[in-house]
């Protein structure tokens, strides 16, 4: 299992975002909104993509143009599954290990790719090493159901609401991230193991993330649902959100991905929950955070130099832009 006694990266100082993308649906719609809203709020990193082979070229050529690394990655076949997963397309996501190999950076923030930054949090990344850093998850949705959290009631948002029962269910579990936002330090040792321990674990519903809160029990450190705001969070614990101070919001309800946003779905109809989704839009047709109009502006700003002005001179956006996204510090 995870150890803080780990080789050292050889690639300090080097820090990126990190999401995943699979398929031929429209998820690079979300990826686009996180490069975008990554670019508003003045990240200082890169957004590296790492897709599945499935991924087509149209999308591809998108996510090149708005800045975006692309890192190809095969897929993760877990053991056979005697439980049913909580959504089907979690056995996708067992791909996401691979992020453990990209090496060339030295600390690496996973988000998913219906997330959206509304707050920089560049300075995550100077977080004390040896650590993996995520939000609390809560166990008040009906996905849930299964387990014995949802059953009594108990969630570790508000634990004093209900007090666990240890005379019969023993010790309390332990606390539980969601694996939507992740922060941690890529290792090849780490990366081998998590390949080694994934084959000889048995699936759950929920799939990856149910298997990196094993793996990493040890050494995860909880950071404030600021960091990644689980929308359910708004009305199962609104005591704990304040939504002028919330830096990230993970769009990951039944209805609530902006790129497909259903009202007729549970809580969809909320005032809070639409005016998020309107933020996202607002972000997504901002064509000033496109990646060549963002750089434009930019160096507009500051005296030009050879790559600025290679940028602002170039027409058609391709070459230029898929030779520097890969260089981005």
């Amino acid at each position: 299992m995870a150890s803080m006694n780990l080789k050292v990266n050889p690639n300090t100082g080097k820090r990126a975002y990190v999401t995943f993308l699979a398929g031929n649906k429209d998820y690079w719609m979300g990826v686009v909104g996180l490069a975008k809203g990554l670019r508003k709020v003045k990240s200082s990193y890169p957004l590296v993509v790492a897709m599945l082979p499935d991924v087509p070229e149209e999308h591809r050529q998108i996510l090149v143009a708005q800045g975006c690394i692309l890192r190809e990655i095969e897929p993760v076949i877990p053991p056979e599954n005697k439980v049913a997963y909580s959504m089907a397309y979690f056995v996708l996501n067992y791909s996401k290990l691979r992020i453990w190999e990209f090496v060339e950076y030295e600390k690496v923030m996973y988000l998913d790719g219906d997330i959206q930054v509304f707050r920089n949090i560049d300075h995550l990344f100077d977080s004390p090493s040896g650590y993996l850093y995520a939000v609390k998850d809560c166990f008040c949705e009906i996905s849930w159901c299964n387990t014995p959290q949802y059953q009594i009631g108990y969630c570790q948002q508000s634990p004093e609401k209900v007090t666990w029962p240890k005379e019969t269910l023993g010790s309390p579990p332990p606390v539980y991230f969601n694996a939507g936002m992740l922060m941690f330090e890529p290792n090849l040792d780490t990366y081998e193991d998590l390949l080694r321990v994934v084959q000889i674990s048995t699936p759950t519903c929920f799939a990856e993330q149910d298997f990196l809160n094993v793996y990493f029990k040890d050494i995860y450190k909880p950071i404030p649902s600021t960091y990644n705001l689980v929308l359910a969070m708004i009305w199962r614990h609104p005591e704990h959100v304040d939504l002028d101070q919330i830096s990230v919001v993970h769009y990951c309800a039944n209805g609530s991905k902006p790129w497909k946003y259903d009202a007729s779905e549970q809580h969809m109809e909320r005032e809070d929950i639409k005016m998020l989704v309107k933020k996202w839009w607002e972000i997504y047709e901002d064509s000033s955070l496109d990646y060549k109009n963002f750089v434009e502006i930019e160096s507009s700003k500051l005296n030009p130099n050879p790559i600025m002005e290679a940028l602002a001179s170039n027409k058609s956006g391709g070459d230029v832009l898929a030779n520097l996204a890969p260089s981005a510090a």
